[in-house]
């Protein structure tokens, strides 16, 4: 593989409870997106909310929904938060800790 490396600011794949299938899916998903291909709905939207580039891989598990939040940047796939999902809407508290994360990160590059 020469896609662009994974930067983890928050969360794991193997942290939540996702079963060995959703893992299995989310990685794919991810193995794309580092080799450049945009994915569309119905496995990732645009996320503008978070910020520019900001993207939410969407998996379905067995009892749970799942939503890795990523933005794409020219050096890597910058991992925001994994977690599972509950209504419609992603939670505010979530959209503020992803852009935190993000200015935290920003701040720490040359």
């Amino acid at each position: 593989m020469n896609g662009k490396p994974l930067r983890w600011l928050h969360g794991e794949v193997k942290t939540p409870p996702l079963s060995l299938a959703a893992r299995r899916e989310l990685g794919l998903l991810l193995r794309d997106v580092q080799e450049g291909v945009l994915l569309s709905l119905p496995q990732s939207r645009s996320m503008p909310s978070i910020g520019a580039r900001c993207h939410e891989l969407r998996v379905t598990d067995a009892n749970r929904i799942w939503r890795l939040i990523y933005r794409i940047d020219s050096e890597a796939i910058v991992i925001l938060d994994v977690f599972g999902k509950k209504t419609r809407r992603t939670p505010m508290d979530i959209i503020a800790a992803c852009k935190q994360r993000l200015r935290l990160y920003d701040g720490s590059r040359p």
